[in-house]
């Protein structure tokens, strides 16, 4: 059997096959793997310690001289993702119905969605068509977890009168963490650098499917077709303008287009912003199955996205010529 090179025909098929796979496990047999001991481990609760490994090893290709190129990347996808979602957000408050709508998407649960990217999906597209500072640019998107941007945006349009007091920043310590003692190993000791990057490649299929097994299926029933348009628009609005920033600034296009997703955790977010403004109760439920069905959609859709715009871009030496130049 061919598997490994039927994955590699396949857009993002080292991240996307085991997602589906473990997606579809946890829909149809969700206890099938939640038996305990190793198995339960591995295949069910594996992916942050995974990706933690991943950004630790990312880090020892990181030398002190390259390391600003990380830093400039992180803020970038950080900052534009916010900005797009934000924009997003205020034009469908502005425009929204009598119910509070606009196309039939909650406002709030299209900041929500747009500003919260899924850390694993980047790291992955990152780690399969980018370079290590791509990928060490991870810990900044941890910025972007939870309901804080979202506040920030609601407190800007004046929707809200804070936006302080719900991000932490220990919780940004605790991500850049692993990458930091990564960058500390690669400058001691490149052999061990050298050594560790090995096998970084080798763990993308087994917490993509981690990650699988923490989405239903039926969140995308339960959200209509109102959170499966939330889905796309996020993919192609926030991923598209990820990939003509890059592109602009003469980074890897795909890189920036690899931010184009909603993480699960913000499936979360209205019930925070509730707590903290109980004028929102009345769209919150409806926000909420909107970007469950948003976190599917995007982990489906991402993939194959980043596949075709890799495709596109091999007419004009595709993201090799990026990835060949000099870190700055």
């Amino acid at each position: 059997m061919n598997i490994k090179a039927t994955l590699d025909r396949i857009p993002g098929g080292m991240m996307v096959v085991p997602l589906l796979l473990g997606a579809t496990i946890n829909t149809f047999f969700p206890n099938a793997l939640r038996i305990g001991g190793f198995t339960e481990a591995l295949f069910v609760n594996s992916s942050s310690t995974l990706i933690a490994l991943f950004l630790l090893i990312a880090g020892t290709q990181i030398t002190f001289k390259t390391a600003g190129s990380s830093v400039g990347k992180g803020v970038t996808l950080l900052v534009f993702k916010w900005a797009v979602g934000a924009i997003i957000g205020l034009i469908a408050i502005y425009f929204a119905d009598s119910n509070g709508l606009f196309l039939g998407l909650a406002p709030l649960a299209i900041i929500a969605a747009m500003t919260n990217s899924n850390g694993g999906l980047y790291i992955a597209l990152a780690g399969q068509y980018g370079k290590e500072d791509d990928k060490a640019a991870y810990p900044f998107l941890a910025l972007s977890d939870g309901p804080f941007l979202t506040m920030v945006a609601l407190s800007i349009f004046g929707a809200m009168g804070f936006a302080n007091g719900m991000f932490s920043p220990m919780s940004f310590v605790a991500v850049l963490l692993p990458l930091i003692v990564g960058v500390i190993i690669g400058n001691l000791d490149r052999n061990l650098a050298d050594w560790l990057h090995k096998g970084s490649d080798k763990l993308v299929p087994f917490f993509a499917f981690s990650l699988g097994m923490g989405i239903n299926f039926s969140s995308i029933i339960q959200g209509g077709l109102s959170g499966i348009l939330l889905g796309v628009l996020t993919v192609l609005i926030t991923g598209g303008v990820g990939f003509l920033l890059f592109r602009a600034i003469g980074w890897n296009p795909i890189v920036g287009a690899s931010e184009g997703s909603t993480a699960g955790n913000a499936v979360g977010t209205p019930a925070a912003i509730v707590a903290a403004n109980a004028s929102f109760a009345p769209i919150a439920e409806i926000a909420t199955v909107q970007i469950a069905a948003s976190v599917v959609t995007t982990a489906i859709l991402l993939p194959i996205f980043i596949g075709f715009l890799s495709k596109r871009l091999e007419k004009s030496g595709g993201v090799e010529k990026y990835n060949q130049r000099p870190s700055t």
